[in-house]
């Protein structure tokens, strides 16, 4: 495991290991450069892949801590005592009837940021409900706004999870810890995938408010009803997305089709899109879709090819920017966003659950005794498990 490096460096976050949207959270602000130990369950918890195929353990080292105990309890108050952040992805109550409830935390270490992950949030009708992806985007009218006139399609789960999850609870982390800097107190941050869902979907409310957007799918501007915003089929089977808004951008379009503006229509004569539409669908159905990539190379049409998973890493941009990285063989996204002088980084592949218990709490204040006497009592686990790629 490669030491911190990045703007986050000297950050140190505890995670109690969850699954989804809270470890992505905490791979990006161990890729940033914040000091992240994961505290899993003896044993590993219930992850959809192996431990050493699971691309959201990465880069941070596993304890296996019996929470369920007293002692194992200790262990993650005094993590907390020396952690600027603790994240936990559990149901509300979960913890605190561990006893590692922000309450607990905060009074240990009244500077503690106390993460919290959720679908539905910390309180309101639906707490304690379960769900997943499709439901909380589902609840937002995002979800309603997404897929064909016929039925709605949920984008994997990257709408609610990670967008409206992750990425919300990392900009709570974030400012909590610099107003932290003026107040000195820490706070508990109530992420609700629910709540960031919701958000991300500002704009599209903005416009339904306005009257430039209609409360059905495959209507409006952006969910597919435009001939200039969507995909279309080509000889191949394969399809081309396009993104030709701007009428400069959709003459461009046009020209590289061999389509005629004036018979074409207006742009924005909506009454027109279903014509336009097919026009368009019969142009790009004569060439391949990398035959079409090829023509519209170096133009400002907005047509680029869908790639598929495995093509994606060995496109020239993506490949030229080092967007993907590798390991062992195969391609995972790389840390993200840039920096010009802390820049993040992989620091190594994932871990099983526990892998790294010793080696971690000592490098988190426990001495050997402690250790030992944790170890034999089963408060702590320490796996004994090595991997090629494992470092």
């Amino acid at each position: 495991m490669l030491p911190p490096s990045g703007p986050l460096a000297g950050i140190r976050v505890v995670e109690l290991a969850g699954l989804g949207p809270a470890p992505y959270a905490c791979l990006l602000l161990a890729e940033l450069g914040a000091d992240v130990v994961r505290v899993d369950r003896p044993g590993g918890g219930t992850a959809l892949v192996a431990p050493e195929d699971d691309a959201l353990g990465r880069s941070r080292p596993s304890v296996a801590v019996d929470l369920k105990s007293p002692a194992g309890r200790d262990v993650v108050l005094r993590l907390a005592e020396s952690a600027d952040v603790l994240v936990e992805g559990l149901r509300p109550g979960v913890t605190e009837r561990l006893g590692v409830g922000p309450d607990d935390c905060l009074a240990r270490n009244p500077r503690l940021v106390y993460a919290r992950m959720t679908g539905w949030g910390q309180d309101g009708p639906l707490a304690d409900r379960a769900g997943h992806d499709i439901n909380y985007l589902g609840l937002t009218g995002a979800l309603h706004a997404i897929g064909t006139a016929e039925a709605p399609i949920p984008p994997l789960n990257i709408g609610a999870d990670f967008g409206g999850g992750s990425l919300f609870l990392v900009v709570g982390v974030l400012a909590a810890l610099l107003e932290r800097g003026t107040s000195g107190r820490g706070q508990v941050v109530d992420a609700a995938m629910v709540d960031g869902a919701s958000s991300l979907v500002t704009m599209v409310y903005g416009m339904l408010g306005a009257g430039l957007w209609q409360d059905r799918r495959a209507a409006n501007l952006l969910d597919g009803a435009a001939p200039f915003y969507g995909t279309y089929a080509c000889a191949d089977g394969r399809h081309v997305a396009v993104g030709a808004i701007e009428p400069q951008f959709h003459a461009q379009l046009l020209a590289g089709l061999d389509i005629d503006a004036d018979e074409h229509g207006p742009q924005l004569d909506v009454a027109r899109w279903p014509q336009q539409r097919a026009r368009i669908a019969a142009a790009f159905a004569t060439r391949t879709r990398d035959e079409w990539a090829r023509s519209f190379a170096g133009t400002d049409a907005c047509v680029t090819p869908v790639l598929g998973l495995t093509e994606a890493p060995e496109h020239p941009h993506l490949a030229a920017r080092g967007t993907f990285t590798d390991r062992g063989g195969h391609p995972e996204p790389a840390p993200a966003p840039r920096f010009s002088r802390t820049p993040g980084a992989v620091r190594g592949a994932p871990r099983a659950a526990g892998q790294d218990t010793r080696a971690a709490l000592a490098a988190w204040g426990f001495d050997d005794d402690e250790l030992a006497a944790l170890l034999e009592s089963g408060a702590v686990v320490q796996t004994d498990r090595t991997r090629e790629g494992t470092r």
